[in-house]
Protein backbone atom coordinates (compact mmCIF):
# COMPACT_ATOMS: atom_id res chain seq x y z
CA UNK A 1 0.00 0.00 0.00
CA UNK A 2 1.44 3.62 -1.05
CA UNK A 3 1.50 6.58 1.78
CA UNK A 4 -0.04 9.01 -0.81
CA UNK A 5 -3.75 10.55 -0.59
CA UNK A 6 -5.25 13.00 -3.44
CA UNK A 7 -6.95 16.13 -1.74
CA UNK A 8 -9.73 16.88 -4.48
CA UNK A 9 -9.45 20.75 -5.65
CA UNK A 10 -10.40 22.80 -8.62
CA UNK A 11 -7.60 23.91 -11.63
CA UNK A 12 -7.33 27.88 -10.34
CA UNK A 13 -8.49 28.53 -6.63
CA UNK A 14 -8.75 32.47 -7.72
CA UNK A 15 -10.53 34.46 -5.34
CA UNK A 16 -10.72 31.53 -2.68
CA UNK A 17 -8.20 31.48 0.21
CA UNK A 18 -7.72 28.07 0.98
CA UNK A 19 -5.20 26.95 4.60
CA UNK A 20 -4.99 23.00 4.30
CA UNK A 21 -1.40 23.16 3.53
CA UNK A 22 -0.88 23.46 6.97
CA UNK A 23 -1.91 19.92 7.46
CA UNK A 24 0.34 18.58 5.15
CA UNK A 25 3.74 18.76 6.91
CA UNK A 26 1.69 16.65 10.20
CA UNK A 27 0.19 14.14 7.24
CA UNK A 28 3.95 13.63 6.32
CA UNK A 29 5.02 12.71 9.79
CA UNK A 30 2.34 10.42 9.58
CA UNK A 31 3.66 8.70 6.34
CA UNK A 32 1.28 10.37 4.17
CA UNK A 33 2.58 12.83 0.86
CA UNK A 34 -0.54 14.73 -0.06
CA UNK A 35 -0.82 15.92 -3.67
CA UNK A 36 -3.75 17.89 -4.18
CA UNK A 37 -5.71 16.71 -7.61
CA UNK A 38 -8.68 18.68 -9.51
CA UNK A 39 -11.18 16.97 -9.56
CA UNK A 40 -11.80 17.47 -13.35
CA UNK A 41 -8.47 16.37 -14.22
CA UNK A 42 -8.73 13.56 -16.86
CA UNK A 43 -7.02 10.35 -17.09
CA UNK A 44 -5.90 10.36 -13.52
CA UNK A 45 -4.78 7.08 -12.18
CA UNK A 46 -6.78 6.89 -8.91
CA UNK A 47 -5.47 3.70 -7.96
CA UNK A 48 -2.15 5.54 -7.39
CA UNK A 49 -3.89 6.82 -4.21
CA UNK A 50 -4.41 5.06 -0.98
CA UNK A 51 -7.78 7.57 0.27
CA UNK A 52 -8.99 10.28 -1.63
CA UNK A 53 -10.15 13.66 0.78
CA UNK A 54 -12.95 16.09 -1.36
CA UNK A 55 -11.36 19.36 -0.47
CA UNK A 56 -11.41 22.70 -2.37
CA UNK A 57 -13.68 21.61 -4.92
CA UNK A 58 -15.54 25.10 -4.81
CA UNK A 59 -16.86 24.97 -7.97
CA UNK A 60 -19.08 21.75 -7.81
CA UNK A 61 -22.26 23.61 -7.24
CA UNK A 62 -21.98 24.16 -11.14
CA UNK A 63 -21.46 21.14 -12.53
CA UNK A 64 -23.10 18.64 -9.64
CA UNK A 65 -23.67 15.49 -11.82
CA UNK A 66 -20.21 15.56 -13.02
CA UNK A 67 -18.88 15.72 -9.63
CA UNK A 68 -20.59 12.75 -8.66
CA UNK A 69 -19.78 10.73 -11.35
CA UNK A 70 -15.94 12.01 -10.55
CA UNK A 71 -16.25 10.54 -7.05
CA UNK A 72 -18.13 7.72 -8.64
CA UNK A 73 -15.11 6.90 -10.71
CA UNK A 74 -12.72 7.19 -7.96
CA UNK A 75 -14.61 4.51 -5.44
CA UNK A 76 -14.68 2.46 -8.50
CA UNK A 77 -11.02 2.69 -8.59
CA UNK A 78 -11.04 1.16 -4.88
CA UNK A 79 -10.53 4.08 -3.53
CA UNK A 80 -12.15 5.26 -0.52
CA UNK A 81 -13.98 8.80 -0.45
CA UNK A 82 -14.51 11.21 2.30
CA UNK A 83 -16.28 12.38 3.02
CA UNK A 84 -18.60 9.01 1.82
CA UNK A 85 -20.46 9.38 -1.42
CA UNK A 86 -23.98 8.80 0.86
CA UNK A 87 -23.31 11.90 2.94
CA UNK A 88 -22.02 14.10 -0.39
CA UNK A 89 -25.52 12.99 -2.27
CA UNK A 90 -27.71 14.08 1.17
CA UNK A 91 -25.53 17.53 1.74
CA UNK A 92 -25.95 18.41 -1.90
CA UNK A 93 -29.07 20.07 -2.16
CA UNK A 94 -29.68 22.69 0.91
CA UNK A 95 -33.66 20.90 1.73
CA UNK A 96 -31.40 18.33 3.69
CA UNK A 97 -32.10 21.41 6.48
CA UNK A 98 -35.84 20.27 5.95
CA UNK A 99 -34.83 16.73 6.92
CA UNK A 100 -32.98 17.99 9.82
CA UNK A 101 -35.99 20.25 11.12
CA UNK A 102 -37.94 17.23 10.93
CA UNK A 103 -35.52 15.33 12.88
CA UNK A 104 -35.30 17.94 15.51
CA UNK A 105 -32.32 19.97 14.80
CA UNK A 106 -33.37 24.19 15.26
CA UNK A 107 -33.45 25.55 11.67
CA UNK A 108 -34.61 28.60 10.90
CA UNK A 109 -37.91 28.47 8.95
CA UNK A 110 -37.49 27.47 6.17
CA UNK A 111 -39.22 27.19 2.45
CA UNK A 112 -37.94 25.48 -1.10
CA UNK A 113 -40.08 27.32 -4.08
CA UNK A 114 -39.53 24.70 -7.03
CA UNK A 115 -39.77 27.73 -9.51
CA UNK A 116 -39.05 31.10 -8.18
CA UNK A 117 -41.33 34.19 -9.45
CA UNK A 118 -42.37 37.61 -8.18
CA UNK A 119 -45.76 35.94 -6.48
CA UNK A 120 -43.92 33.28 -4.26
CA UNK A 121 -41.08 35.65 -2.84
CA UNK A 122 -43.70 38.46 -2.17
CA UNK A 123 -45.92 35.57 -0.33
CA UNK A 124 -42.84 34.51 1.49
CA UNK A 125 -41.69 38.33 2.31
CA UNK A 126 -45.51 39.03 3.69
CA UNK A 127 -44.70 36.68 6.75
CA UNK A 128 -41.15 36.95 6.78
CA UNK A 129 -40.87 40.70 9.20
CA UNK A 130 -39.28 43.56 8.97
CA UNK A 131 -35.89 42.67 8.63
CA UNK A 132 -37.21 40.90 4.80
CA UNK A 133 -35.99 37.50 3.60
CA UNK A 134 -32.86 35.61 2.21
CA UNK A 135 -33.28 34.02 -1.34
CA UNK A 136 -30.17 31.65 -2.28
CA UNK A 137 -30.23 28.94 -4.61
CA UNK A 138 -31.11 25.21 -3.48
CA UNK A 139 -27.75 23.97 -4.56
CA UNK A 140 -25.32 26.96 -4.12
CA UNK A 141 -22.24 27.81 -2.13
CA UNK A 142 -19.87 30.58 -0.92
CA UNK A 143 -23.09 33.05 -0.78
CA UNK A 144 -22.76 32.99 -4.51
CA UNK A 145 -26.54 34.12 -5.54
CA UNK A 146 -27.67 34.77 -2.14
CA UNK A 147 -29.94 38.18 -2.05
CA UNK A 148 -31.09 39.81 0.88
CA UNK A 149 -34.71 41.32 0.36
CA UNK A 150 -36.15 43.74 2.57
CA UNK A 151 -39.84 44.83 2.92
CA UNK A 152 -40.10 47.68 0.03
CA UNK A 153 -36.72 47.16 -1.40
CA UNK A 154 -37.95 46.80 -4.78
CA UNK A 155 -34.49 47.07 -6.29
CA UNK A 156 -33.43 44.00 -4.16
CA UNK A 157 -36.55 41.92 -5.16
CA UNK A 158 -36.10 42.71 -9.11
CA UNK A 159 -32.21 41.53 -8.81
CA UNK A 160 -33.02 38.54 -6.78
CA UNK A 161 -36.10 37.34 -9.30
CA UNK A 162 -33.13 38.41 -12.43
CA UNK A 163 -31.13 35.89 -10.94
CA UNK A 164 -33.54 32.97 -9.22
CA UNK A 165 -36.54 33.22 -11.26
CA UNK A 166 -37.90 29.81 -12.33
CA UNK A 167 -34.88 28.30 -10.34
CA UNK A 168 -35.47 25.98 -6.89
CA UNK A 169 -34.89 28.37 -4.41
CA UNK A 170 -34.78 28.61 -0.78
CA UNK A 171 -36.26 31.25 0.92
CA UNK A 172 -36.06 31.93 4.89
CA UNK A 173 -36.08 35.17 6.98
CA UNK A 174 -33.38 37.31 7.53
CA UNK A 175 -31.91 36.68 10.85
CA UNK A 176 -30.29 40.44 11.85
CA UNK A 177 -27.90 38.90 13.92
CA UNK A 178 -25.77 37.87 11.56
CA UNK A 179 -24.60 41.51 11.04
CA UNK A 180 -23.61 42.10 14.44
CA UNK A 181 -22.25 38.76 16.18
CA UNK A 182 -21.88 37.23 12.49
CA UNK A 183 -21.91 33.56 12.10
CA UNK A 184 -20.37 31.05 13.96
CA UNK A 185 -18.43 27.85 12.64
CA UNK A 186 -17.93 24.71 14.95
CA UNK A 187 -15.29 22.38 12.95
CA UNK A 188 -15.38 18.62 14.03
CA UNK A 189 -12.93 15.89 13.05
CA UNK A 190 -14.09 12.27 12.88
CA UNK A 191 -17.55 13.60 15.04
CA UNK A 192 -14.62 15.07 17.83
CA UNK A 193 -15.01 18.86 18.13
CA UNK A 194 -12.00 20.65 16.86
CA UNK A 195 -12.12 24.11 17.04
CA UNK A 196 -15.05 27.16 16.30
CA UNK A 197 -14.69 30.57 14.45
CA UNK A 198 -16.91 33.72 14.06
CA UNK A 199 -16.88 34.79 10.27
CA UNK A 200 -18.61 38.92 10.51
CA UNK A 201 -19.57 40.47 7.52
CA UNK A 202 -18.26 43.80 6.19
CA UNK A 203 -20.04 46.94 6.70
CA UNK A 204 -23.07 46.99 3.78
CA UNK A 205 -22.30 43.00 3.25
CA UNK A 206 -24.62 40.45 4.44
CA UNK A 207 -22.41 37.33 3.12
CA UNK A 208 -19.93 36.44 5.98
CA UNK A 209 -17.44 34.76 3.71
CA UNK A 210 -14.31 35.60 3.11
CA UNK A 211 -14.73 35.94 -0.52
CA UNK A 212 -17.22 38.66 -0.17
CA UNK A 213 -15.10 40.45 2.60
CA UNK A 214 -15.95 38.65 5.95
CA UNK A 215 -13.44 38.85 9.08
CA UNK A 216 -12.46 35.70 10.32
CA UNK A 217 -11.64 35.40 13.99
CA UNK A 218 -10.99 32.00 16.20
CA UNK A 219 -13.49 31.82 19.30
CA UNK A 220 -14.14 29.19 21.99
CA UNK A 221 -17.93 28.22 21.77
CA UNK A 222 -20.55 28.90 23.19
CA UNK A 223 -22.70 26.03 25.22
CA UNK A 224 -25.86 26.54 23.53
CA UNK A 225 -23.83 26.39 19.93
CA UNK A 226 -22.29 22.96 20.73
CA UNK A 227 -26.03 21.56 21.72
CA UNK A 228 -27.00 22.62 18.12
CA UNK A 229 -24.03 21.36 16.31
CA UNK A 230 -23.53 18.03 18.26
CA UNK A 231 -27.50 17.63 17.58
CA UNK A 232 -27.07 18.24 13.55
CA UNK A 233 -24.00 15.74 13.44
CA UNK A 234 -26.02 12.78 15.75
CA UNK A 235 -28.69 13.24 13.30
CA UNK A 236 -26.62 11.72 10.13
CA UNK A 237 -26.38 8.01 9.01
CA UNK A 238 -22.49 8.27 9.82
CA UNK A 239 -19.85 10.12 11.64
CA UNK A 240 -18.22 12.45 8.71
CA UNK A 241 -14.29 12.88 8.68
CA UNK A 242 -14.96 16.84 8.88
CA UNK A 243 -17.99 18.87 9.10
CA UNK A 244 -18.45 22.61 9.41
CA UNK A 245 -21.53 23.40 11.46
CA UNK A 246 -22.86 27.19 10.52
CA UNK A 247 -24.95 28.61 13.41
CA UNK A 248 -26.69 32.40 13.63
CA UNK A 249 -28.74 33.53 16.47
CA UNK A 250 -32.42 33.62 15.84
CA UNK A 251 -33.80 35.48 18.80
CA UNK A 252 -31.13 34.71 20.94
CA UNK A 253 -30.51 31.13 20.72
CA UNK A 254 -28.39 29.60 17.47
CA UNK A 255 -29.99 28.02 14.80
CA UNK A 256 -28.73 26.17 12.04
CA UNK A 257 -27.67 27.91 8.95
CA UNK A 258 -25.64 25.18 7.18
CA UNK A 259 -24.11 21.75 7.75
CA UNK A 260 -21.45 21.60 5.79
CA UNK A 261 -20.34 17.99 4.54
CA UNK A 262 -18.70 18.55 0.97
CA UNK A 263 -16.25 20.82 0.63
CA UNK A 264 -16.09 23.17 3.48
CA UNK A 265 -12.96 25.62 4.25
CA UNK A 266 -11.81 24.19 7.45
CA UNK A 267 -10.36 27.42 8.57
CA UNK A 268 -7.42 25.43 9.91
CA UNK A 269 -5.20 28.83 10.79
CA UNK A 270 -7.56 30.25 13.72
CA UNK A 271 -6.60 27.33 16.15
CA UNK A 272 -3.23 26.22 16.59
CA UNK A 273 -3.73 22.65 17.19
CA UNK A 274 -6.69 22.56 14.20
CA UNK A 275 -3.85 21.04 11.39
CA UNK A 276 -2.80 18.51 13.72
CA UNK A 277 -5.96 17.28 14.44
CA UNK A 278 -7.02 17.50 11.04
CA UNK A 279 -3.97 15.71 9.92
CA UNK A 280 -4.64 12.75 13.16
CA UNK A 281 -8.80 12.67 12.28
CA UNK A 282 -7.37 11.78 8.11
CA UNK A 283 -4.69 9.09 9.16
CA UNK A 284 -7.59 7.78 11.49
CA UNK A 285 -9.76 7.24 8.73
CA UNK A 286 -7.53 6.23 5.94
CA UNK A 287 -5.81 3.20 8.64
CA UNK A 288 -9.64 2.51 9.00
CA UNK A 289 -10.50 2.11 5.21
CA UNK A 290 -7.28 0.82 4.17
CA UNK A 291 -5.05 0.20 6.67
CA UNK A 292 -1.98 1.91 7.97
CA UNK A 293 0.77 3.31 6.03
CA UNK A 294 4.38 2.12 6.70
CA UNK A 295 5.70 2.60 10.73
CA UNK A 296 3.58 5.92 10.79
CA UNK A 297 3.12 7.54 14.61
CA UNK A 298 0.20 9.01 15.77
CA UNK A 299 -1.37 11.52 18.11
CA UNK A 300 -4.44 10.90 20.05
CA UNK A 301 -7.88 11.89 18.88
CA UNK A 302 -9.29 11.75 22.45
CA UNK A 303 -8.65 15.38 23.77
CA UNK A 304 -7.64 19.20 21.95
CA UNK A 305 -4.00 20.75 23.43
Amino acid sequence: MGGRIAFLGMDDLGVYVSDDDLSHPHLAALGWEVEVVPWRSPGVRWERFAAAVIRTTWDYQDHVPAFLAALERIEAAGVPVANPLPLVRANVRKTYLLDLAARGCRVPRTEVVRALDASALAAFARDAGSAGLVAKPVIGASGWEAFHVRPGDTAAAVAALRVLAGREVLLQPFLPAVLVEGERSLVFFGGVFSHALDKVPVAGEFRVQEEHGGIISGVEPDAASMEVAETALRLLDSVPLYARVDLVRDAGRPVLMELELIEPSLYLRTDPGAPVRFAAAVDAWVRAAVGPPLSPTRPSLSSRP
